[in-house]
């Protein structure tokens, strides 16, 4: 079986990447240094714990295992803790990232899948957004996932790395088998705060904003399961191995959902009443973000399998009903 180094493969969307690739027939060694990840969810290969700024463990671990595919998820990824603590985004993201870079070139490894995101675009100028899009991010986070990609590219022109680099939307969701769900300390993401408020005795939930210019007023945001995602990256691996050009891709549903739809898919789902409360909106955050995942399409026959908000919502709650302390 072809080796696959996975980096960040305990975190949420790389664990379920592995799950991904063990059923394809790729055989996942997981680097993870623990920080945000959690070594219960690495079930389908072996974990090797570090951190990828160091050199000397990246190399011992791929002079060991001898992959032939990295897929790189390790980074911190949270955009407000990135305005507040850029030096930390700078060093996991693009030092790991350029220290994980020089390990697969020296040991010629020729295949790069990169976990990036729809914040390398910013404010868009128009919807849905297409890949060729202008990149102008507003965050430290997504100024250091482009970062990463354009290093990607050198590296391609110089050294003949073959990469891929995923620009997903909004990961939802959890495992449909159960196994794998969203587990962040602490939580920023709207469908687990949004669960999470609904299984408790305290049912409170504070949406930032209600004078957005869409149709009920809140932020509009395009949701795509995290099984999907994880679907995607392995194709990527495919499609590159055929001989497919090195390219960025989008990774979405194209439809938008807006933070009042997702409550109440919330409350359908749980079968419990929020408590709804309207706050200010938060500086910086753009109305409106969907994708055109057309190339994808096209190029890594990746269709998103489960669409409905009620499919991404009801599969986060059976895990959290299995997995949140009453």
């Amino acid at each position: 079986m072809t080796r696959v180094l996975v980096t960040g493969g305990a975190g949420y969307i790389g664990s379920h990447a592995c799950k991904a690739l063990a059923l394809a027939g790729y055989d996942p060694v997981v680097v993870d240094n623990l920080s945000l990840g959690h070594a219960d969810a690495v079930k389908w290969g072996p974990l090797e714990v570090g951190d990828i700024r160091n050199s000397a463990f990246l190399n011992k671990v791929i002079t060991q295992y001898k992959p032939e595919v990295v897929m790189h998820f390790a980074a911190s990824s949270t955009v407000g803790e990135s305005v507040a603590d850029p030096a930390k985004y700078y060093s996991n993201n693009v030092m790991g990232s350029l220290t994980l870079l020089e390990a697969v070139r020296l040991n010629e490894i020729e295949t790069f899948i990169l976990s990036s995101t729809c914040a390398t675009y910013g404010i868009p100028t128009c919807l849905p957004i297409l890949e060729n899009a202008p990149r102008n991010p507003i965050s430290p986070y997504g100024a250091t996932k482009l970062a990463v990609e354009h290093a990607l590219a050198d590296y391609g022109t110089a050294y003949g790395l073959k990469w891929a680099a995923m620009r997903y939307f909004n990961a939802a969701g959890a495992d449909l088998d159960g196994e794998l769900g969203e587990r962040h300390e602490p939580e920023t993401h709207v469908i687990p705060l949004a669960i999470q408020a609904a299984l408790s005795h305290r049912p409170v939930f504070n949406v930032l904003g209600r004078d957005y210019p869409t149709p009920d007023g809140s932020a509009v945001r395009d949701y795509v399961h995290v099984a999907d995602i994880a679907d995607a990256h392995v194709r990527a691996i495919d499609y590159l191995k055929a001989g497919g050009e090195s390219s960025a891709f989008n990774l979405g549903t194209g439809i938008g959902t807006s933070v009042i739809e997702i409550l109440e898919a919330v409350q359908r789902c749980t079968g419990r009443k929020l408590d709804i409360r309207f706050q200010p909106r938060r500086p910086g955050d753009p109305a409106s973000l969907y994708a055109a995942a057309t190339k994808a399409a096209e190029l890594l026959g990746w269709h998103p399998q489960h669409r409905e908000i009620d499919t991404i919502v009801g599969s986060a709650v059976s895990w959290f009903r299995h997995n949140l302390a009453a």
